[in-house]
């Protein structure tokens, strides 16, 4: 059987989650879209199921899946629903809706519906995604409430730059929200996963810790609370073959590393199929039989290269962490050009191991 795998501790999520709870005092919806950043939605949500305050997703499809695996929390769609038609299935099973735009209003206006929906209202207040505009803000409320088909709102926005310390545009996103709220009396949802760790000057009465449940900072610096997550994915698999190469050699597609020296090269059998990212150039870390080492040249669909020269004892089967406890999926990423949500999401035909739960 193929060595590659990925190994998700359940019982690092839950200390990722608690950390969440513990820094904000808030409610949390874990969330799970995008199959729990790769690492398994519906596993994520049975683990965290006990003490999740609910769970957030982007569509009625993920939702769904989690009420049929028997999550009976509530389900938050995030980016509410895409046609009229979804709405008595979000009756059906209980969903919270988010509404963003004023055709989702008004086909709520417009639905017969068995019982009221719970609502959370996306102001955008400068992200310029999704999100009603700020002088609609509060007769979208009003409407809401006159429809007598909500029975509660939550007010929420979606910051932009949360991940950049040092930058003053969340500051003015709070101020926008503020304004637009004044006199409506309703608890409010601000803070992602880089403000939960990094604002916290900011109110939310509910947080949505997404990136740092799955144990990775948003963070392209060090921060003191990312420091506390714990990496719940490890990608691993094991060197299938040795090769002994003299200098000028070369190693992969394209020629793109030639060894400088003799060296030993291990090939594992881990490829950008599996969801290693193709663009991790030669020097990506790597750890081999318990040593930190590189990647040596060009990532294929299913194997990929690294240096087993200053490993000696690391050989046929031996183990490599791709990503994981000890090489952290955010340093892969930055080699890499990219970001661990990214990474996370890419992770497909590797099979999912589980422990802690």
């Amino acid at each position: 059987m193929r060595p590659a795998r990925a190994l998700i501790d359940l019982q690092a999520l839950r200390h990722n989650y608690q950390l969440a709870r513990e820094v904000t005092g808030a409610k949390a919806l874990a969330v799970v879209k995008a199959d729990a950043y790769g690492h398994g939605a519906v596993r994520v949500a049975q683990a965290l199921e006990a003490e999740a305050d609910g769970f957030a997703v982007a569509c009625i499809e993920e939702a769904l899946e989690l009420r049929a695996a028997g999550i009976r929390a509530p389900v938050l769609l995030l980016e509410g629903f895409f046609e009229a038609d979804e709405l008595p299935l979000i009756v059906e099973h209980d969903f919270w809706c988010v509404v963003h735009s004023l055709w989702q209003l008004e086909a709520i206006e417009q639905a017969s519906l068995l019982k009221p929906l719970t609502i959370w209202l996306k102001l955008d207040s400068g992200m310029h995604r999704v999100g009603l505009h700020p002088k609609d803000y509060h007769e979208a409320y009003q409407r809401l409430l006159a429809s007598g088909k909500v029975a509660k709102i939550v007010l929420m926005s979606h910051f932009a730059r949360a991940d950049e310390l040092d930058c003053v545009s969340s500051d003015e996103q709070v101020a926008v929200f503020d304004a637009a709220r004044q006199g409506l009396v309703a608890e409010v949802s601000l803070r992602n996963s880089p403000s939960v760790l990094g604002w916290p000057s900011v109110s939310s009465d509910w947080v949505r810790p997404g990136i740092m449940l799955y144990g990775a900072t948003p963070f392209g610096e060090e921060q003191a609370l990312a420091a506390r997550l714990q990496p719940v994915m490890t990608l691993e698999s094991k060197v299938i073959c040795v090769r002994e190469l003299p200098a000028g050699e070369p190693v992969g597609y394209g020629a793109r590393f030639i060894t400088p020296k003799p060296m030993r090269i291990g090939v594992v059998a881990m490829g950008y199929a599996d969801g290693y990212p193709r663009h991790a150039p030669t020097g990506t870390p790597v750890l081999v039989a318990g040593q930190r080492s590189q990647l040596l040249g060009r990532v294929s669909m299913d194997m990929l290269c690294i240096d087993l020269t200053d490993v000696p004892e690391a050989g046929l089967g031996s183990t490599v962490e791709l990503w994981g406890k000890t090489i952290l999926a955010n340093d892969v990423a930055v080699a890499a050009e990219t970001i661990p949500y990214q990474i996370f999401c890419n992770l497909r035909r590797v099979p999912r191991l589980y422990s802690g739960a």
